[in-house]
């Protein structure tokens, strides 16, 4: 006979005094949709004087027991038959209603926070001389293209110039444009005060060039070009292409830093001059807007308010960011696992190294030159 002409066994079943449990009673019935509530509210009420026959019931679990258990009210019926690995189950829920597992105990430390500061400052401490290593290495590998200059690797140097220079013009200008409106109109409140308004020229120039277009810069680029070398470096190790290279005795620092810290060094520099020249333009048109003092008039002053040494100091301060961003960014790359979430992990701390040490540099630069009166 099909297995389809059997009918389906009532798991609840009702005969004058006597209630009649009968099938499965696991989870995995149960877990059938309706199941649950359908059986509640067939099983009789707590309390009510009735036989109970459980010995249809051909698979009971846990889930199954405590089903009937509540309907029970926590209590094994006297009048209940039941087989003895049924009596069994009912007889531990009996033995142990109302116990749970306690919670372990978390334990507390108490010095979890000097722990925690004393891993940071290992951690920078081995990157610190991870670093320096990779510093060591970066410049014995240019020393030795120095001597070997037909093996100079132009093509990289250049493509790194265009990705992390040409392409950054954009972003550079308009930022710069756009600090050195905001810088002449907070300078132009203080000056008009004082009817000192032409020293405008001064202010803004010297802040500019000497301190903000170099930092800006530097900004700017270890967040954009700082990002993607980490995140470049990152991928290749996650593709597996950095085993690669060292298996067939490619140096990773000739090949993978050098070009990029050339580079950096090479367009920092230039993009420092582009941001401060729009920074000035901006500069100039809000002077024309706050202090009636014409553009031309405010070009025509700058080469006396600005002189050559604070271009200089400039100019050293992108080289020094440049080359510092290439090499914290070429370090995280490297250091990255192969997973994503290390990826994402190295690329944020390269960009957050970065820009710190890029204003702890510039700290000892100002430091430095004021020594010498600079």
């Amino acid at each position: 006979m099909p297995s389809a002409s059997i009918p389906p066994v009532q798991p609840v079943r009702r005969d004058g005094g006597v209630c009649y449990l009968a099938g499965d009673w696991t989870a995995v019935a149960l877990a059938e949709a309706g199941a649950v509530t359908y059986r509640r509210q067939e099983l009789p009420p707590v309390g009510q004087d009735m036989d109970w026959d459980l010995l249809g019931v051909t698979r009971l679990d846990t889930v199954g027991a405590h089903l009937i258990w509540h309907a029970w009210g926590g209590k094994l019926p006297t009048r209940a038959h039941l087989s003895d690995r049924q009596r069994l189950v009912f007889q531990v829920l009996a033995d142990h209603a109302g116990q749970a597992f306690a919670a372990p105990r978390q334990r507390v430390d108490r010095l979890e926070w000097l722990r925690k500061i004393g891993d940071m400052w290992g951690n920078a401490a081995e990157n610190g001389r991870a670093m320096l290593v990779l510093f060591g290495q970066l410049v014995l590998d240019f020393l030795g293209l120095l001597a070997r200059r037909w093996r100079v690797p132009w093509k990289p140097i250049s493509a790194q110039v265009y990705h992390t220079g040409a392409q950054a013009l954009g972003i550079t200008a308009l930022v710069g444009f756009l600090i050195g409106v905001v810088l002449s109109y907070l300078s132009a409140q203080q000056l008009r005060v004082f009817g000192a308004d032409r020293f405008i020229v001064q202010l803004l120039g010297v802040s500019i060039v000497r301190e903000l277009g170099p930092v800006l810069a530097a900004i700017l680029v270890a967040g954009r070009s700082g990002s993607a070398i980490t995140a470049e470096i990152g991928v290749m190790r996650v593709t597996q292409e950095l085993d690669a290279m060292q298996v067939m005795g490619i140096s990773h620092s000739r090949r993978l830093i050098l070009p990029r810290a050339v580079a950096l060094t090479i367009s920092m520099p230039l993009l420092v001059l582009w941001t401060d020249a729009l920074a000035l333009l901006g500069g100039a048109l809000a002077a024309k807007a706050q202090l009636n003092l014409s553009v031309m008039w405010f070009l025509r002053a700058l080469p006396d308010a600005i002189s050559m040494t604070n271009y200089g100091i400039g100019l050293l301060k992108g080289a020094t960011f440049g080359a510092l961003i290439a090499l914290i960014s070429c370090h995280f790359g490297l250091r990255i696992k192969a997973n994503t979430e290390s990826l994402g992990q190295g690329t944020t701390t390269s960009v957050v190294t970065s820009i710190t040490a890029v204003i702890l540099v510039d700290a000892m630069y100002a430091i430095l030159f004021s020594s010498v009166g600079l």
